[in-house]
């Protein structure tokens, strides 16, 4: 479309827009068409899917399934969902991989970079606060498809105990008393949890516990990967205690896990 031209005569020039483009564009008689689909229905973009956190006696365990989905189809199967914050804290992620990933690395890079200047930690409590921050500035992403939840938790060393926050979409920061979960698959892990979770659970139950709720997850929920023992993937699970953040190995998580299936298979009576 041709813009009008002004000749220059007082009167003939419209008042100047100021940096507004689109009031000089509608002026002009230019329309754009609105998205009328979220932006992830138009892209391959991966998803990641369930996550679950809860406290026990020495502090919280963060875990996370390894399978990412765009659509119909599994786009990786041995994708990371829960990451190191720092020494003493975790976070793990749910949502549009790219910008989980990346919201990730820069909550690592601000919590280094305020240990640095101020040469301590940032309190738990403020660690929480940024990592909602960085999650309601996104809100824009968020509202084209490309969401991101995260769960956080750390050892509070001032408390001398695990806390755990959730987040929504809009940034809003909840603390969770025994366990927080977030994905696709949460509904039923956190089901699970519910009726294991115990006060004070010692260290190895509560990696079962956490194990077994994705597990029973994985079978309701098609975007939740289980344990693949035929390529040797492993959900990750990691302890947050006063001696920091800890991942399981993988040799401990598959003992774990052929243990947790030959219960359920005494259980469900499927024993040969």
């Amino acid at each position: 479309m041709e813009l009008p031209r002004y000749t220059g005569i007082t009167g003939d020039t419209p008042p100047d827009p100021g940096p507004d483009f689109a009031a000089l564009a509608k002026r002009a008689g230019l329309t754009f068409p609105a998205l009328s689909t979220p932006i992830d229905t138009n892209l391959s973009v991966a998803h990641g899917t369930t996550c679950v956190a809860i406290r026990y006696a020495d502090g919280a365990i963060m875990a996370g399934d390894r399978r990412a989905t765009s659509g119909n189809l599994i786009s990786h199967r041995t994708i990371e969902k829960v990451f190191p914050a720092d020494r003493h804290s975790g976070v793990a992620i749910a949502g549009a991989a790219g910008p989980a990933v990346e919201m990730v690395r820069l909550f690592q890079l601000q919590l280094e970079h305020y240990e640095k200047v101020e040469g301590s930690q940032l309190s738990l409590e403020g660690k929480a606060n940024q990592l909602s921050q960085m999650v309601r500035n996104h809100l824009p992403a968020a509202m084209q498809g490309l969401v991101v939840v995260p769960i956080f938790a750390g050892f509070d060393k001032a408390r001398g105990e695990g806390r755990l926050f959730q987040y929504d979409v809009t940034g809003g920061r909840y603390e969770e008393h025994n366990y927080a979960s977030t994905g696709s698959g949460s509904l039923h892990a956190s089901t699970v949890i519910k009726l294991g979770w115990r006060p004070a659970l010692n260290r190895d139950s509560a990696v079962d516990l956490v194990l077994r709720s994705l597990i029973e997850a994985a079978d309701e929920d098609s975007a939740t990967g289980g344990p693949d023992v035929v390529r040797s993937v492993y959900p990750v699970v990691a302890t947050i205690s006063v001696d920091g953040y800890e991942r399981l190995t993988d040799d401990e998580l598959s003992d774990r896990v052929s243990q947790i299936y030959a219960a359920l298979a005494h259980e469900r009576g499927l024993e040969q």
